[in-house]
């Protein structure tokens, strides 16, 4: 069984390799030992009758053998499974960082579901690999090599029989691990299937009620359910086959080398103390090809989960939207978008072509356009989620693939229509990861019309909410999100539709911290419904990926064009 990119992982934990090939050799070198002392004291005691005082020396040093055998097998399981857990805990860093510099754009398209049951079962599938068959497959190449270099010298009949049986064992394991390979790879397919398909279902249960859809989608989960447990007792079936398979041939080939030196006793061809060595050294050349038998499906379930997380560290980084150089500094946060498109991976059509608009230090910039005109686009590419394929987008004068990440991020705050509360508790949400004192909290709550609801929370700002914890309303997770933009103190705000859905009071309380926050600062403001841009000091009009038309509400109204067929639009519908 060999996958190159664990092989590599496991190259980099050089010492704890080197442990284990130490340690194999020296497993092999005891288990000679052992076999040599004990041959010489059944000899000792039943042909030349030998007393205890006289073997006190052999009955030493068999428990001395056999103390070393235990503390070389604690040796390698330790080193086993510092070495999985040296690469478990390295590969998961780097696939979160991968994922992370994917970002929403290049990595969306990977379902939730499938990537933690990754990060989870599939990381600690490693272990098997490198617990267990990486340090039996190091003891399997010392031990035989050491019990061949023993028998030859004694009897080479012996000897050439071992050698001939041997590769049996790994063929017939490549030939059934070829098999057992493709169920493996189908087993954690259905298994990431199963955990992507659940995940949408519980996200999405409000629905499946409302729509009485929720029966089907058990019966769907039920069904991945019994293609995975077909598919394992296909693979415990296999593993089965294995066992009996390499036990088979073992016992057969003990059975050979037995036939052949018993022979020779007969004969006086060897004698009795050299024989018995043999006899016992014979299982002990097998043994390993049989417990590395029993390790093989477990490794091979790692491999399985190893591809697809190769896969995914293997897709390409878009182009870095970032730089090093420090942000410029200057009054406020200006932003200006010059001649930029963008494409999707894997779309034809371009989502942005040649948009240019400035947002000047301290304005309302609105966005607007029907769904698709490239408005989200726009904001991927403010918050270096994707980079430009044509064009720059600049801040203060600088290109932003210039400018140091922290530098630029550290200024802006992006509030989406539908905040993300993430499980802890409420003041953690609102410093994400933050410093400040808890007077800062309280004080970006205040700000955020936030204070007084939560302050009715059963621990007021120690709440835990999020997954595991206190659901919000709507209303309740925007003034949190905004909240957050408070505590940043960030000079540039990126606003998508925050009020959309709120009951008019709600809608009254946010707006009042949304203006507060806006104030002073430069905003760029995500509009679907049109009476929230009327006051905005610019309006960028998008339709399909292109700029249509910009000025202020009066200008755009009476042109005529395509901001005007908008408003006529939505005043019809209110």
């Amino acid at each position: 069984m060999f996958h190159r990119g664990l092989w590599n992982e496991g190259k980099k934990q050089s010492r704890q390799l080197a442990l284990l090939a130490g340690a194999g050799v020296a497993a092999g070198g005891a288990a000679v030992a052992q076999a040599y002392v004990f041959a010489r004291l059944v000899d000792g005691v039943f042909l030349k009758s030998l007393g205890v005082g006289q073997l006190r020396h052999w009955i030493y040093g068999l428990i001395a053998i056999m103390v070393a055998r235990a503390a070389i097998t604690w040796i390698i399981e330790t080193v086993g499974s510092r070495l999985a857990l040296a690469v478990k805990t390295d590969l998961r860093r780097r696939l979160l960082t991968h994922l992370a510099a994917l970002g929403p754009v290049h990595g969306g398209a990977e379902r939730t579901g499938e990537l933690a049951n990754l990060l989870g079962e599939g990381m600690e599938s490693l272990d098997a690999f490198f617990a267990r068959y990486l340090p039996q497959l190091a003891v399997t190449v010392a031990v035989p090599l050491l019990v061949l270099a023993v028998v030859a010298p004694i009897d080479g009949v012996a000897a050439i029989i071992m050698l001939a049986t041997a590769p049996l064992i790994p063929i017939m394991m490549a030939l059934i691990g070829r098999w057992a390979g493709e169920l493996h790879q189908k087993r954690w397919q259905v298994l990431s299937s199963l955990s992507g398909h659940f995940l949408d279902v519980l996200k999405g249960l409000t629905t499946l009620k409302l729509f009485g859809r929720s029966r089907e989608q058990a019966d769907i989960i039920f069904a991945y359910s019994e293609e995975f447990r077909r598919t394992t007792m296909g693979v415990l079936r296999i593993a089965f086959l294995s066992s009996l398979t390499l036990e088979l041939l073992s016992t057969i080939s003990i059975a050979l080398v037995a036939v052949t030196v018993g022979l020779k006793l007969l004969y006086a061809g060897i004698g009795f103390g050299e024989a018995f060595f043999i006899l016992l050294l014979a299982p002990e050349f097998y043994l390993p090809f049989r417990l590395l038998g029993g390790h093989f499906h477990a490794g091979a379930a790692a491999v399985a989960a190893a591809g697809r997380i190769f896969d995914l560290l293997a897709q390409p980084v878009p182009e870095g939207a970032y730089g090093t150089l420090p942000l410029a500094a200057g009054k406020g946060i200006t932003v200006e978008l010059s001649a930029v498109s963008f494409c999707y991976p894997g779309r034809d059509r371009q989502a942005l072509m040649d948009v240019s608009f400035t947002i000047p230090a301290g304005k309302r910039v609105a966005l607007v356009g029907p769904s698709g005109a490239g408005k989200t686009t726009v904001v991927n590419l403010l918050l270096g989620f994707a980079a430009p394929a044509r064009g720059a987008v600049r801040v203060n004068g600088q290109d932003i693939k210039s400018v140091c990440r922290e530098d630029w991020l550290r200024n802006v705050s992006y509030i989406p229509q539908f905040p993300h509360i993430f499980a802890g508790t409420v003041a953690d949400n609102i410093r994400q990861g933050g410093r400040g004192s808890q007077a800062k909290v309280v004080a970006a709550a205040e700000a955020a019309e936030a204070h007084a609801f939560i302050s009715r929370l059963p621990r007021g700002y120690d709440t835990l909410i999020g997954e595991g914890g206190l659901a919000l309303s709507g209303g309740e997770a925007q003034r949190i999100a905004i909240a957050r933009a408070f505590y940043r103190q960030a000079a540039f705000i990126i606003l998508d539709e925050a009020t959309s859905g709120l009951d008019p009071r709600t809608e009254k309380a946010v707006r009042t911290g949304l203006d507060r926050l806006l104030a002073g600062r430069t905003a760029l403001i995500i509009a679907h419904r049109l009476t929230t841009v009327y006051s905005a000091d610019l309006i960028v009009v998008l339709t399909e990926g292109m700029v249509a038309e910009q000025g202020r509400h009066e200008e755009l109204v009476v042109k005529e064009g395509v901001y005007s067929r908008l408003v006529g639009a939505y005043r019809g519908t209110a």
